[in-house]
């Protein structure tokens, strides 16, 4: 009976593979091209594809989990409708792989890299992200990028530091998925190994401003599709909290995006299929990649740098730097009632403890935390209070 099963579940897999010939485009990616940095005997008999494996790990990584109390943009503000970044990373995988089934490509790749591009994302959003790089800096670990850690995670991290093993496509993807660099056209750098993943990471935090580009039109589907997700729904949270009015957006802008979020949504994936299709490259059109930058202006202008939405940082900073340091101490100490000791190493590989400094595991233990256990570490009377909206 089991070999019978086995024969039909390789037939079903062997389907699968067939399948993806007759129906992906010849520039897409397929799961047979899939390379993990270590072999796996179990997977040889797994009749899944890999990149749907890799969809899996993902899903069930402790990483994924956190994304339920992770800050997208707003931080510190009681309201129920407020994006978050579990959201956000749903989003970017639905417009995605819409993206990709139009356009022939991998979708099983696509949902990997979208569902895990965002894991490495400190507390409290983009601000978290760079007072942690500041404190990486000064303690001689180099620049942190949300990017990098969300590699660092899935890769060395999970798993009491044997990570999941992921296949290179699906980390590189990960990697190269910055979507606060805005480029109208994306051309994969499909000439990629583990090693020049290991070298641009290292490259990367020595320079951050060092591009990287996906190997995969996957990869540049979900790059793309990251601003897609975020740039207009940001706007419907600050219209939500009184921060603008929808008619403060320029007629330049809505007059070729339009002025809601499904609207631009709409608009940004449409031209993405119309310009992409049948090219071996993912990019926008002229007219639309203006209005798209005009639009990141506005909204950089009117709500990332918006007072009300800095109100907490510096009480943030100096709590971010307390623990740091506090931790930094713990591990030099050895003491091993901090909780660094008993909920980020307890059951962490001796590996992962030789090949990281003091410095490091503290950049990861602080880099993983969700806003509402970060702010659970400091003492009671220095947290800020979240505002009711």
């Amino acid at each position: 009976m089991e070999k019978f099963e086995e024969s039909v579940l390789d037939s079903l897999k062997h389907a699968l593979d067939e399948r993806e010939t007759a129906f992906l485009s010849p520039v897409a990616t397929r799961s047979g091209q899939g390379l993990r940095r270590r072999s796996e005997l179990r997977l040889e008999t797994d009749y899944r594809q890999v990149f749907a494996v890799d969809v899996d790990r993902v899903l069930h990584s402790r990483a994924y989990t956190r994304y339920i109390d992770k800050t997208q943009v707003f931080y510190l503000i009681q309201h129920d409708h407020i994006t978050h970044r579990v959201l956000h990373v749903q989003l970017v995988s639905k417009i995605a792989r819409t993206i990709g089934r139009f356009l022939g490509l991998n979708e099983d790749l696509i949902e990997a890299i979208a569902l895990g591009h965002d894991i490495g994302h400190t507390p409290f959003g983009h601000d978290g992200e760079s007072i942690l790089s500041k404190l990486c800096v000064v303690h001689g670990v180099g620049y942190f990028h949300h990017n990098l850690q969300s590699v660092q995670f899935l890769d060395r991290v999970e798993r009491n530091g044997r990570g999941w093993n992921l296949c290179l496509h699906t980390l590189d993807g990960i990697l190269c998925h910055d979507g606060e660099v805005h480029n109208q056209e994306l051309r994969p750098d499909r000439h990629k190994t583990f090693d020049t993943l290991d070298r641009a990471i290292s490259g990367k935090k020595t320079d951050p401003q060092m591009p990287l580009v996906p190997m995969t039109l996957e990869g540049c589907v979900v790059r793309m599709a990251d601003t897609i997700a975020y740039i207009g729904r940001d706007l419907e949270d600050a219209i939500r909290l009184d921060m603008i009015r929808r008619d403060d957006i320029t007629g330049s802008i809505t007059s070729v995006l339009g002025n809601t979020n499904g609207t631009i949504v709409y608009n940004l994936v449409t031209d993405v299929i119309r310009t992409s299709f049948g090219n071996p490259f993912i990019a926008f059109s002229h007219e639309v990649y203006e209005a798209l930058r005009k639009l990141k202006e506005f909204n950089l202008e009117r709500i990332y740098m918006h007072p009300d939405v800095k109100i907490h940082l510096k009480q943030i900073e100096q709590l971010f730097g307390m623990l740091f340091d506090q931790y930094l101490e713990d591990l030099r100490r050895e003491n091993t009632d901090s909780v660094v000791f008993r909920q980020f190493l307890k059951d962490m590989s001796g590996d992962y403890v030789r090949d990281h400094q003091p410095e490091e595991i503290v950049r990861d233990f602080i880099a993983g935390m969700t806003d509402r256990y970060f702010l659970m570490q400091c003492p009671e009377h220095l947290r800020p209070t979240p505002r009711a909206v």
